[in-house]
């Protein structure tokens, strides 16, 4: 749901740009690897904008600070990120026109009900971003943003809509061709580069924290934060994965294979999730005999996961020996449980559970490591293995809110503006639709607004000198592009710090837009006061009504999101089983993203929040892994005259808990999957003679012993209703 803004150099950028610079001396490459790529980036930057002010002015367009302006809003440090932009927004441009051009033909003359028209337009195309978000999200922000710019400034001359339609969508889109050809083709920094070294480094991070899980064990909080980081890292890549595609043939060619690692990650992450909240109950309260009895594997097995160098060099080992580890471990697995199998049969479910889950993880870190090696050898895929499609989910109530927040401050806008006929009113009704735009997925709405008011005080002052003093006193495009070009890249710096984002927006944006060049320079002060007085305004009145009105942490809004996570429960229990663990995995991790995106102070909510996802992972995954292996004993329908009800009622129970957690919902379920493993326990003794069978009836009751001891789990969240 995040708004990609230029970002400050990371380690993908870096290793991308050494790469470039192999040659030269330490001292310089440190440079190129850091400051460098800040340079680099202000360079295109500016480069692109005042070609496309240039190109503007050479075709004689009417505004050509349109099309820089755009440029500000387009520029990306990675050439598919613009190229993934640019293809939405000439698409979300043409709507945007075709919009403004109908709504002029259905209300001449008519400014109350063309702003009403026009308000429900703009809202309903940031509600659809907020809804499609990654480089969609460009698309329906500039069909809405773009019939704003044409529309209002013609809504008492719609005489002049349709030439004003067509030259804003020349503007447009020579901005978009200027900043798509300047960072596709000076020094390009690719995104596939990118998703390749993202990768390298979360196969290194993941490994070394698995390592650590399953060796020495970490504290609960310093578990919870790194998996929640884990939950951004997978939503982030498959934004990634798709800005690569825009710009690299051989990233779409194999963009399933990148699915299937992505999917393979959230199962490994998953199975490890449930591994430590395993270790964490037996060390905290099962029988000590039993911990003692599994930790020395899951101590093997951190040795194992231990990294000596480079990633893609160690990978092949670690998994050849973790190949031969999972080959071993049933046989050692049974040798261990035989002196205690006269302990008490819950006891000895702990062990089995815990031996299970170890090697239900082992097996899913062999697919993920033997898929990440495929991929960093630039090999064929791994087998015929497939994932299914990645779910993105947004809560209806997300989107709706999205719309009425929009339609608020547009409204009010507007509302002054025909009420008090102010000059610059149409200004500042295109300035709440640009704040209300940028600004939907920010994580923190009101922030930016101000942040963007503040550099719009500072475009504004800025634009007035230039105005006044700069102008007059240069001649030929030359000179213009020399006096300018050490403020658009003030603006681009300031905007590439991640905590000054919104000022550089500001700044950047205002400054091409109210006081940019034209052909022909209109000196008036006045009106550049004014129009600056305006977008300010209208930021403010964004960022009051944010805050006041529409605060995005509101908590009605998070429990519909918690809802929607809970749900996804509801889903393993009673979906149908072909897809639906990534389906599962893939809602869950993108919901519990929005959460932590609406929840961004520490606070309980947060944390009550990320412990619903955590355990929403941990027992939906456990429920399609019990309905897996309960599909494949089919048999046991015939041995147990209750075997069919009793798995039908857990599924039903635990779904009706998560729709509606109270303590009578659990003391229910934990009753069904009591009575569910009885059922398991008899067909058991019935197969016991046949291999295959008794450890379909093992895994069964594991997934059922997994369930109930997550259920009574001290630190889930619905114990607390």
């Amino acid at each position: 749901m995040k708004r990609q803004h230029p970002i400050k150099p990371t380690a993908d950028s870096r290793w991308q740009w050494s790469v470039m610079v192999p040659t030269l001396s330490p001292a310089i490459r440190d440079w190129a690897n850091s400051d460098g790529l800040i340079w680099l980036h202000l360079l295109k930057t500016v480069i692109a904008g005042l070609l496309a002010l240039g190109i503007a002015m050479l075709l004689d367009l009417q505004q050509p600070r349109i099309a820089m302006t755009t440029v500000f809003v387009l520029m990306q440090p990675f050439s598919g990120m613009v190229l993934a932009k640019s293809f939405y927004r000439i698409l979300g441009t043409a709507m945007g026109t075709i919009a403004a051009l109908v709504l002029g033909a259905l209300f001449v003359q008519q400014p109350e009900l063309y702003m009403l028209g026009m308000i429900g337009w703009v809202s309903a195309c940031i509600a659809a971003a907020v809804r499609y978000r990654h480089f969609r999200w460009y698309g329906f922000v500039l069909a809405g943003y773009t019939a704003a710019l044409i529309g209002i400034p013609n809504v008492t001359a719609p005489h002049d809509l349709f030439l004003a339609a067509l030259t804003r969508a020349a503007e447009v889109a020579v901005g978009i061709v200027c900043s798509s050809a300047v960072s596709a083709l000076i020094v390009p920094q690719r995104s596939s580069l990118a998703l390749r070294r993202t990768l390298h480094i979360r196969y290194t991070n993941f490994t070394a924290f698995a390592a650590d899980v399953l060796g020495r064990g970490i504290e609960r909080g310093q578990f919870e934060r790194h998996f929640a980081d884990i939950v951004d890292e997978i939503v982030g890549f498959e934004a990634t994965r798709t800005f690569a595609a825009f710009e690299d043939p051989a990233m779409r060619s194999r963009s399933q294979h990148l699915s299937r690692l992505n999917a393979e990650f959230m199962d490994a992450c998953t199975r490890l999730h449930a591994l430590h909240q395993l270790l964490k109950r037996l060390r905290g309260s099962g029988p000590r005999r039993m911990a003692d009895a599994i930790t020395p594997y899951f101590r093997e097995l951190s040795a194992l996961l231990a990294l000596t160098g480079d990633a893609s060099v160690d990978a092949p080992r670690i998994a050849a020996r973790m190949r031969l580890f999972h080959a071993s471990l049933p046989r050692r697995v049974r040798e261990t449980r035989r002196p205690l199998e006269a302990t008490p049969a819950e006891s000895l479910a702990d062990f089995d559970t815990a031996a299970e889950l170890l090697y239900r993880f082992v097996d899913e870190w062999i697919r993920y490591s033997e898929t990440y090696t495929s991929l960093a050898r630039r090999k064929p895929g791994v087998g015929q293995r497939t994932a299914g499609r990645y779910v993105s989910k947004t809560n209806g109530f997300v989107v709706a809110f999205t719309f009425a927040r929009s339609a608020a401050v547009m409204a009010i806008a507007g509302w002054f503006w025909i009420a008090t006929d102010w000059p610059s009113g149409g200004l500042a009704v295109i300035g709440a639709a640009l704040a209300c735009a940028l600004t939907s997925t920010a994580p923190n709405a009101p922030k930016m607004a101000v942040q963007m008011a503040a550099g719009a005080v500072l475009a504004t002052m800025t634009g007035y000198l230039f105005t006044c003093y700069v102008y007059p006193n240069i001649d030929g495009f030359p000179l213009l592009c020399v006096v300018l070009a050490p403020v658009l890249a003030l603006g681009a710096f300031i905007a590439s710090r991640k905590l000054s984002a919104g000022y550089g927006i500001g700044f950047s944006v205002f400054f091409c837009l109210l006081a940019g060049p034209d052909n022909v320079v209109a000196y008036a002060p006045d009106l550049l006061i004014n129009n600056g007085i305006a977008i300010t305004a209208s930021l403010l009145l964004a960022a009051i009504v944010f805050t006041v009105i529409f605060p995005a942490d509101i908590p009605w809004l998070t429990e519909r999101i918690k809802g929607d996570l809970r749900a996804q429960v509801v889903s393993a229990c009673k979906d149908e089983l072909p897809g639906l663990n990534q389906r599962f995995q893939s809602g869950t991790h993108d919901l519990a993203a929005q959460l932590r995106m609406l929840l961004t102070r520490r606070s309980r909510r947060r944390r009550d929040a990320l412990r619903w996802m955590l355990v929403t992972l941990e027992i939906g995954h456990a429920v399609i892994d019990l309905r897996n292996e309960a599909s494949h004993a089919g048999y046991a329908r015939a041995l147990h005259p209750r075997w069919n009800s009793s798995m039908a009622r857990t599924c039903d129970d635990l779904a009706r808990l998560f729709e509606r957690p109270d303590a009578r919902g659990l003391e229910r379920t934990l009753a069904s999957v009591r009575s569910t493993t009885w059922a398991a326990q008899d067909v058991l003794e019935t197969v016991h003679g046949d291999r295959d069978k008794r450890h379909d009836l093992q895994r069964i009751l594991s997934s059922l012993h997994f369930i109930r001891t997550a259920l009574l789990d001290k630190d889930a969240p619905f114990n607390t209703h």
